[in-house]
């Protein structure tokens, strides 16, 4: 989720408004909802000053906001924080005391295709460990992604314009039909 689609998240879970949040960090009244917008919809960035001001604004820790970073344990949280909003991902202990991670599907569309792709990482994952595949060859699958991923069917969609001009080509023949 990117920075612009959390502060929206976070924004609306504490019931604020684009105006209330933007004059709330300091912008004028009269264009704070346009720069949350602006933020928001991904046309700009906020700085680094800018995204502390908003985490203030909204209770919460800069990096639940921002696109965390992975390689420190307090990125890593967010991440799955971020997860649990977006997918229902939950924490759980199972009777032996070990800590795991579950997607239910509950949550529509969004997580019924993470379920599918959770499925086949499950299946390369399997095979490796059973010796079917190689480590190698589970690597190149993983870092690849979705490219030798053989569970589903994956398309490549023309661009608009390319099917636009389709269209236009073909067009007198269209209208024989």
């Amino acid at each position: 989720m990117a920075i612009g689609e959390r502060i929206r998240f976070i924004r609306n879970l504490r019931g604020m408004t684009q105006k209330i949040l933007g004059a709330a960090i300091g912008f004028p009244e009269k264009t704070a909802d346009i720069r949350l917008a602006q933020y928001e919809s991904g046309t700009r960035t906020p700085k680094e000053d800018i995204t502390l001001a908003l985490a203030n604004a909204l209770e919460v820790a800069p990096q639940a906001l921002s696109v965390p970073d992975i390689d420190s344990y307090i990125g890593l949280a967010h991440t799955l924080f971020a997860l649990e909003d977006i997918y229902g991902l939950t924490v759980e202990e199972t009777s032996d005391g070990e800590i795991c991670l579950k997607i239910k599907n509950n949550r529509g569309r969004s997580t019924e295709e993470l379920l599918k792709i959770l499925a086949a990482w499950k299946e390369q994952a399997d095979k490796c460990k059973s010796g079917e595949i190689t480590k190698d060859t589970y690597d190149e699958w993983r870092y690849n992604y979705p490219k030798y991923d053989t569970t589903r069917i994956w398309a490549k969609v023309p661009s608009q314009e390319f099917s636009d001009a389709m269209v236009e080509a073909f067009k007198d023949k269209l209208n024989d039909l």
